[in-house]
């Protein structure tokens, strides 16, 4: 069976950046599995994978625009520690959710910190990066549509949520 629209996929995976560094893989745990289509997965990677099946592998290159895109110096931002509140200590690299650009939640992560003032940035991590995945495909099947239905692959025994 191919990868297409409304497969399930299992997927093993390595994730590394450009200068071969090791970011995320699934070795020595389960697959990654998602529902082909419904926006589980980065673009770049679920593009390459369409038509593809159990025992495929495939490399690729995907760029920010197909991944998290492109770094955005209009999501950092400096806020007064005021802003903080209920939060005893802040430090560097921790995450919160905020009101977004366009009035969406995302998360931000504490960069800097300068006295009261807290600098936060609003950029996926992997944000203009190039990424590079080594994946075997490990399963493809229909998803049910109860699955269809909640956009995502539920797990052994039913949906989790």
């Amino acid at each position: 069976m191919q990868i297409a629209a409304n497969k399930a996929v299992s997927i093993d995976y390595t994730l590394t950046n450009d200068a071969g560094e090791v970011i995320d893989s699934s070795a020595g745990g389960a697959p990654l599995v998602y529902l082909h289509g419904a926006g589980n997965i980065i673009v770049g990677l679920e593009k390459a994978l369409v038509g593809k099946q159990a025992g495929d592998e495939v490399n690729v290159s995907v760029e920010p625009e197909e991944a998290y895109g492109e770094y955005s110096a209009e999501l950092v931002a400096t806020l007064n520690r005021s802003m903080f509140e209920g939060v005893d200590e802040l430090e560097v690299g921790m995450q919160f959710h905020a009101s977004g650009p366009d009035g969406g939640m995302q998360i931000v992560t504490i960069r800097e910190l300068d006295g009261d003032d807290v600098i936060v940035d609003g950029n996926h991590p992997l944000a203009g990066q190039r990424l590079t995945f080594a994946v075997k495909v490990v399963d493809v099947r229909d998803a049910s549509a109860e699955e269809v239905a909640h956009g995502h692959v539920h797990g052994e025994g039913g949906h989790q949520h």
